[in-house]
């Protein structure tokens, strides 16, 4: 672990946080100056994202949900070394609803602090948090090796309470609620509503998400895109027109096509069916794969911790938000998907090289949630930025490489039509949405105390 744990006792650092919320006394020797998170390099809270994700691929979460599951966590370690760094605003009072929250009261290590507050809010948030609580021990076991038993107590007090608080903002976002609303009905009488799709047939999901409390935008429908093309099944109609772009594209990919839709994919509901067994393949969300984007360029900087939590941070903030203003649209819209339309109207054997997720078309999930991410990492980073996209090695793809993250966005919304699962409309529409969310998140929070983030 390359941190403060391992190198305590070698490094003597000036006590910054003085009389603003703590002193510099007590304890032994390896107590007496706190850390600034400045300090500390960030590569850990970048492992413990990757971590979180391997969890939400066993676990088969949603990509709305995955969003709200990123998030919080990502906000606790980051409330931790803000309240510990007095060049970094703490978000309390900038998100929505969001109170003070816990100021530590001794000297602690701010990567123990802030590991203890994202793996104890994070284990709530999905089925098995057993992997993380392994991983957290396993820090704990080299803490308890590299510094005082006062710091290691302190430490995993105010990481707690920092989790403690987190997870109690969290439980007050209308997710609970959501769980019991009504399910979403399908209007099979109406041809240009969304209906079940192969394989799987699965209901609507998450069909009431625009419910659930935004970090930043005002309403869910605060940046509801142009609508989509009325639908019409004659020939010489638009919506038509644009089938046939999904069908004749899907016929013709070359090999970079086919790659791009696949790298891209991030359908955690993909599913292979053989006889009566099925089994789903490990596959990470949009989300996910955009917040193993915002590690790799936080680890291609050297970041610190603070600079990473900042990043991953605003990155999720983003994301959630995004997914909000997407679901908003897509329940209201309800739109058809190109695989529905080319097996009625087209070709009735016909399927698309990616599984058609199970929620309406327009706008494109990936679209938004891509949008809206790269604004934030592009204002963190600037342009161009050029990165190798490697997330999905782990999953038996290949790397990729851009020049800037909004080149990766553009790709990953393509995507969608390679993939035959999206109509033009919505890919460039919702990249649209999602950059104007992107640019709200941004503009709306300050973490740093000479400026924007």
């Amino acid at each position: 672990m390359i941190s403060l744990l391992t190198q305590f006792r070698t490094f003597s650092f000036a006590c910054l946080l003085v009389s603003a919320f703590m002193g510099c006394s007590g304890g032994d020797e390896n107590a007496t100056e706190q850390v600034v998170p400045s300090s500390v390099d960030g590569r850990y809270l970048v492992d413990w994202n990757r971590a979180l994700t391997a969890v939400m691929v066993t676990d088969i979460i949603s990509p709305p949900v995955a969003s709200r599951d990123y998030a919080y966590p990502n906000i606790a370690a980051y409330e931790v070394l803000a309240n510990l760094d007095p060049g970094f605003r703490s978000l309390a009072g900038q998100l929505r609803d969001l109170e003070a929250t816990p100021r530590p009261t001794e000297i602690v290590d701010p990567e123990l602090a802030s590991t203890i507050a994202f793996s104890r809010a994070a284990q709530q948030f999905v089925f098995d948090g057993s992997p993380l609580a392994r991983k957290e021990q396993e820090t704990l076991e080299v803490a308890r090796t590299a510094l005082s038993s006062a710091v290691v107590q302190a430490s995993i007090k105010y990481g707690e309470a920092m989790a403690t608080a987190i997870l109690a903002y969290a439980s007050t976002d209308n997710y609970a609620q959501t769980r019991t609303m009504t399910r979403f009905q399908v209007a099979t009488e109406d041809p240009a509503r969304w209906i079940p799709t192969p394989p799987d047939y699965n209901d609507g999901l998450e069909p009431n998400w625009n419910q659930i409390r935004p970090f930043i935008l005002t309403t869910a429908d605060e940046f509801t895109p142009a609508p989509p093309t009325p639908f019409d099944s004659s020939r010489s109609s638009l919506f038509y027109r644009e089938m046939m772009e999904v069908y004749e594209t899907a016929a013709n990919l070359d090999s970079e096509q086919v790659e791009i839709a696949q790298f891209w994919d991030c359908n955690p509901f993909a599913s292979t069916h053989e006889g009566h067994t099925v089994s789903f393949e490990k596959k990470i969300t949009p989300g996910g794969h955009w917040v193993g984007i915002a590690g790799i360029a936080s680890l291609s900087q050297e970041m610190d911790a603070m600079q990473t939590a900042e990043a991953l941070a605003l990155t999720t903030i983003a994301l959630f938000d995004a997914f909000i203003s997407c679901w908003d649209e897509k329940y209201r819209s309800e739109l058809t998907r190109p695989e529905t339309v080319i097996n009625r109207y087209v070709d009735p054997d016909w399927r698309p090289i990616l599984q058609t997720p199970p929620f309406p078309e327009y706008t494109s999930g990936h679209s938004v949630a891509s949008g809206s991410a790269s604004v934030v990492l592009t204002r963190l980073f600037g342009e161009p930025f050029a990165f190798v996209d490697s997330t999905e090695v782990a999953y038996g793809l290949p790397v990729r490489s851009f020049e800037s993250f909004r080149e990766a966005a553009d790709e990953a919304a393509i995507s969608r039509m390679y993939g035959g699962i999206h109509y033009r409309p919505a890919i460039e529409h919702g990249v649209t949405q999602g950059r104007a969310v992107g640019d709200r998140v941004y503009s709306s929070i300050r973490t740093r105390e000479s400026g924007l983030s």
